[in-house]
């Protein structure tokens, strides 16, 4: 199994490196130690946060992984605001039970997967 620097992982994940260590002290993600004492991270660590994980029962394919960045609930919906890499940020409004199921929190990742019946680009 391969592991990734911190560095490295931090960049997966799109954290810092000081969220990185919070994560670790409490459990939220696990690490290990190479022989110099160096934290490391096992991919598979990645792709479990990052939503990577193998064969998914859902047909999506457009997939954008990031870090939340806002929450707001107003009475049985929320609207959840993730920022990605690459092409900027997504906005989505779902419901209220939904946030709370997933337990989101900014600075948690997430993923947002777009699914649709049509697209439409205005130039």
């Amino acid at each position: 199994m391969q592991n990734l620097t911190a560095s490295d992982a931090c960049r997966a994940l799109g954290i810092s490196l000081d969220t990185l260590r919070r994560w670790d002290r409490s459990g939220r993600i696990r690490t290990e130690r190479d022989a110099a004492n160096r934290r490391t991270v096992p991919r598979d660590e990645i792709d479990r946060l990052t939503g990577r994980r193998g064969p998914t029962t859902l047909s999506a394919r457009n997939r954008f992984s990031g870090t939340v960045t806002d929450v707001q609930i107003e009475g049985m919906v929320a609207r959840v605001e993730i920022e990605v890499t690459e092409p900027g940020r997504f906005v989505a409004i779902v419901t209220r039970e939904a946030v709370e199921e997933l337990d989101l929190r900014v600075g948690d990742p997430a993923t947002a997967v777009v699914k649709s019946t049509s697209v439409m680009v205005q130039g």
